[in-house]
């Protein structure tokens, strides 16, 4: 029984494109943690199936299960949250409020929220997780 190889080839890995694909996962990761919103508080949010993206001048509104609300993570009492909306209208014409609501709070305080934007005519949108 002959163990010996007959082929005399030398194993070699090349990396030289190596370089090249950690390049492109950098540059990747690089633009994809720039698109993170970062005026966001992190809540439990509902889940919804179907669901839509708002591309117009937006002001995100959270509220959390201590029921404290936040407007563009600035911590605002809610009787003052109408003030703060409509300093936001002056600046620009269409606003969309998206709300950020805990799943754990009582619906009472988000159709708080949703009459405070009627009376100022600003369109409100309740954010969701997808399933």
């Amino acid at each position: 029984m002959n163990l010996r190889r007959r082929h005399k080839i030398a194993p070699e890995v090349s990396t030289a494109s190596m370089n090249d694909i950690m390049f492109f996962l950098m540059l990747f990761f690089l633009i994809a943690s720039s698109v993170v919103n970062p005026n966001v508080i992190k809540l439990l949010l509902p889940k919804a199936s179907s669901g839509q993206s708002v591309s117009k001048k937006t002001i995100s509104v959270s509220i959390t299960k201590d029921l404290e609300y936040y407007v563009e993570k600035q911590k605002v009492p809610q009787d003052q949250i109408e003030q703060v909306l409509n300093g936001f209208i002056k600046n620009t014409e269409e606003l969309t409020v998206i709300l950020y609501v805990d799943k754990t709070v009582q619906i009472q305080d988000i159709v708080n929220v949703m009459d405070v934007s009627n009376r100022l005519k600003i369109k409100l949108v309740l954010a969701t997780d997808p399933k």
